[in-house]
């Protein structure tokens, strides 16, 4: 009886949540087109999306990119930079709380299509980087042409660090001021009381923050689809990148479910990881 409240927000969980997800794997076994006889009726085909995508060149690179860019932008750069601002604003005064808090929570509450605009602006040979760097008496380059993966790495630590930094100053507020006060007292440097004090009472924070910005990252695509296109040729198509240029660039729905199926189960298995991280101090 006390389930029954539920009820009706489990019922649309199913309807929008799961049943987008088995709709998607069940696409991943047709011949679902944009064009041709498969256009206006599928048919089932089995592992065959799966068999040609394991043999397809580009989705190991793809895999490889996803993980770089995964990696690099969030598992490091957000949570790092994100723990970093977090302390620095902690010890910091209420005037440059509010200024480092207002620049960076703006690069996160603009909309995802006007960021990815804006990185897309600096980035670009004729973009605001270059221009500080011709002030500077350097020469610039088209970072979104000789280091893409680069530019979009840094344009999602950027876009994302805010939520990191937010959850992390949350989570200081968990800490007792004396106990960091007696490591101090007891001669305690500061990356000590960092290393063997802070984190491990921020431990459930930081494992939850590195799940969250996982799943966020690993589905980014706006960002990296304006400012590269996946290119220049596949070098930052990333697994959200290639499923679209699959599946609406080519036509090959049933191809392109494939590869967002194998996206779906990539951040399963994440989950998963970062679950049993929190589960030991849970019990």
């Amino acid at each position: 009886m006390r389930s029954i409240p539920l009820l009706p927000a489990i019922v649309l969980l199913v309807i929008f949540l799961l049943g987008p997800v088995i709709s998607s794997f069940y696409g991943s076994f047709t011949d679902a087109s944009l064009t041709g006889a498969s256009a206006q009726g599928s048919s089932f085909v089995g592992f065959q999306n799966y068999a040609e995508l394991f043999a397809d060149p580009d989705f190991p690179k793809s895999v490889m990119l996803t993980l770089v860019f995964l990696v690099a932008s969030a598992i490091i750069g957000q949570n790092v930079i994100g723990l970093g601002l977090a302390l620095l604003m902690r010890s910091s005064s209420g005037i440059a709380r509010g200024l480092v808090g207002t620049f960076v929570v703006t690069a996160w509450v603009l909309p995802e299509i006007v960021a990815s605009f804006a990185a897309y602006a600096f980035f670009n040979d004729t973009g605001t980087l270059n221009t500080m760097l011709a002030w500077a008496g350097l020469e610039g380059t088209n970072w979104l042409y000789a280091t893409p993966m680069l530019a979009v790495i840094l344009a999602n630590i950027w876009r994302g660090t805010a939520f990191s930094m937010l959850v992390y100053s949350a989570a200081l507020q968990d800490v007792p001021a004396e106990i960091t006060e007696s490591a101090e007292v007891d001669g305690a440097r500061g990356w000590q009381r960092l290393a063997f004090i802070t984190v491990p009472m921020i431990r459930r924070s930081i494992t939850t923050n590195l799940m969250l910005t996982t799943l966020q990252t690993l589905s980014v695509f706006t960002l990296i689809f304006v400012m590269t296109g996946g290119g220049p040729g596949t070098d930052s198509s990333t697994l959200p990148v290639l499923a679209y240029q699959e599946a609406f660039q080519f036509g090959q729905l049933g191809f392109g479910t494939a590869i967002a199926t194998i996206l779906l189960l990539v951040g399963a298995l994440f989950s998963i990881v970062y679950l049993r991280a929190l589960k030991p101090e849970a019990d």
